[in-house]
């Protein structure tokens, strides 16, 4: 929106702004937030920022953990959830230091921003443009209780197939059955359309959204392919976006990856195509799906570090409740062109030379964006450097169902990590790839490791109700 701190002001003036509210992002990926009086934000708010402490947002840091965050005026927008008149802006964290602040190297955005500089100083491109597809559930109600004397957690959706017996307008959805259904199945339309236009109003230009599989409430919405580091502040908006809306609605809005046990997983899959001088990198007339020889290494790249990269890219102990058989989510290390079974699938209606592309498929929401985004890139970029050919590594094309193979044929096949321990096994012996250009820094991901082995064991420790079921008795 803005460019100046001359600008913001003018804006806040114009507006009749009341607050700025200045969003920073821990290591999970969720919003923080501290808020000013409009009338403090001054042209040194860009300057001298606002202090915090690192340490509460995760990050582990050598130095102290007093930082500051500097407000990025580009991200400038009203809040649409505040009554009191809001500004909000995302931005950056540095190292006090001088006579200059210094970047705090760990903090998610300027991540991004060092994975697109090294993409750069590569040669092989200078822009990344990515699409992630966001799925959710919306639900009326929800409820958990986790403690020595009751473990449970309940959901409830109008339409879902469990409320058969008592929905007395018939207006029921089976299991698995909900995609593209239309009103009156459809029960939240309007929240969506609502979502979606205070997502334009926002800058960001999205291209539909739509019901999709999961019978208890699941929908999408897919923006338009956005520039890399722009798309990573774009996605938490989004998930703002979509979770404040809901509310309004009298919904709960939720991206974890299997909520619902025997209905569809949210996924996060996350399109990619690159730029060099305006021209597209990844297309090629005569390759296989028209896609170039760089496509290619850069896929090849991708499935090589696929199991390390789940751990930031699916770093929850339920995102791999989701990557399982039947529900059209990836479990095989593989590419192919239009088939869903693969973690990476190439749209076949993608026939623009600018428009060309893959998809990987295993992501989910539940990542920090920052992470993910350039934790893809970075995998990308060291397959093109070392020529990681994916059909010489025996990854493809897969032009059939996975899942129909017998259990002889599937066993020849590469999975993906079942676990969180597992990924991040991976992760702890594959990392260089991240590490180059000094991108990630080594002690983000030694305590990106540390905090999820820590939540791994702590959730092993919990008897869940399904176990109740499975072994009381016996």
């Amino acid at each position: 929106m803005a460019k100046t701190a001359k600008d913001v002001m003018q804006f806040i003036k114009d507006n009749d702004i009341k607050m700025v509210d200045f969003k920073m992002v821990d290591i999970n990926g969720q919003y923080r937030h501290v808020t000013i009086p409009a009338q403090n934000f001054s042209e040194q708010t860009l300057i001298d920022g606002i202090g915090f402490d690192a340490s509460n947002y995760g990050y582990a840091v050598v130095e102290k953990s007093d930082m500051v965050f500097i407000p990025d005026p580009d991200t400038a927008l009203i809040d649409p959830f505040c009554e009191i008149p809001t500004l909000s802006m995302t931005g950056n964290a540095m190292i006090i230091d001088y006579p200059q602040n210094r970047p705090l190297a760990q903090y998610p955005r300027n991540i991004v921003n060092a994975a697109e500089q090294y993409m750069k100083d590569s040669g092989i491109a200078d822009e990344m443009y990515i699409l992630p597809e966001f799925e959710f559930y919306l639900f009326d109600e929800v409820g958990w209780s986790v403690s020595p004397y009751s473990n449970s957690a309940t959901i409830d959706a109008e339409q879902a197939h469990w409320n058969s017996e008592i929905n007395g307008q018939g207006i029921i959805v089976p299991k698995q059955k909900h995609y593209h259904i239309a009103m009156p199945f459809d029960r939240t339309y309007d929240c969506r359309s609502e979502m979606i236009m205070r997502m334009e109003e926002a800058g960001i230009p999205i291209k539909y959204h739509h019901p999709e599989v999961g019978g208890a409430g699941q929908f999408e919405i897919e923006p338009k392919l956005g520039l890399m580091h722009k798309m990573a502040d774009d996605t938490m908006t989004i998930k703002y976006i979509i979770r404040n809306t809901a509310l309004e609605y009298g919904k709960t809005a939720t991206f974890m990856p299997k909520p619902v046990a025997g209905e569809a997983g949210n996924g996060m899959h996350v399109h990619m195509l690159l730029m060099k001088d305006g021209n597209p990198v990844f297309s090629d007339d005569n390759g296989y799906s028209h896609l170039s020889e760089t496509a290619h290494y850069f896929m090849g790249g991708l499935l090589k570090h696929i199991a390390s990269l789940c751990a930031i890219t699916n770093p929850s102990t339920n995102s791999f409740k989701r990557l399982v058989p039947g529900f059209e989510a990836p479990v095989t290390v593989g590419y192919a062109t239009s088939n869903r079974s693969a973690v990476i699938r190439i749209p076949a209606y993608a026939k623009t030379p600018n428009m060309r592309r893959f998809e990987l498929r295993n992501p989910d929401a539940t990542c920090n964006p920052y992470f993910c985004y350039a934790a893809i890139l970075m995998a990308g970029l060291d397959g093109v450097k070392n020529k990681i050919d994916p059909h010489a590594n025996g990854w493809g094309p897969y032009d059939f169902n996975l899942f129909a193979l017998s259990d002889e044929e599937k066993a020849k096949l590469t999975g993906l990590p079942t676990r969180l321990e597992d990924a991040l096994d991976a992760l702890e012996a594959d990392n260089d790839y991240l590490t180059a250009g000094g991108v990630f820094p080594k002690e983000l991901i030694e305590n990106f490791i540390k905090t999820k082995r820590a939540e791994c064991a702590e959730m092993s420790k919990i008897p869940t109700p399904a176990e109740f079921e499975k072994y009381y008795n016996l």
